[in-house]
């Protein structure tokens, strides 16, 4: 019949499982951190505590106007985040290492400072539970 709005099958209406999300990932991969520090809560201790405090320096490093040390701080900090399971920071600091112009750079920048201070809250709740 003219004007009627075709029907949709039972099956069209069926619920449909949505595929599973993916893994949020955390600041700090635990399960590295504890392969890379065997297990030792004391040296997990002490190797967040180095990255805190490196990484303080190396983010006051990249602040220069100089693009060698901005990237050779980028490579360091890229190569202590990744020791700790701090895979964003990794790659927030990756950007920052290859970002060849200062319009990548401020962008770059500001998007590793918030992977630190997502780090930083991590570390200092492992810190605290320790």
């Amino acid at each position: 019949m003219p004007g009627l709005m075709p029907q949709p099958s039972a099956a069209a209406l069926d619920p449909v499982s949505a595929p599973p999300t993916a893994p949020v990932e955390q600041p700090i991969d635990l399960a590295h951190l504890k392969r890379m520090t065997f297990g030792d809560r004391s040296l997990q201790r002490e190797v967040l505590e180095l990255f805190g405090r490196q990484a303080d320096i190396l983010l006051a490093r990249m602040q220069e106007p100089d693009a060698g040390v901005v990237s050779a701080s980028a490579h360091t900090l890229n190569g202590s985040a990744s020791g700790i399971g701090a895979f964003g920071v990794a790659r927030a600091a990756q950007a920052v290492e290859l970002s060849a112009c200062a319009d990548e750079l401020k962008p770059a920048l500001l998007r590793l400072v918030v992977a630190l201070d997502a780090a930083r809250a991590d570390i200092a709740a492992l810190l605290r539970a320790h």
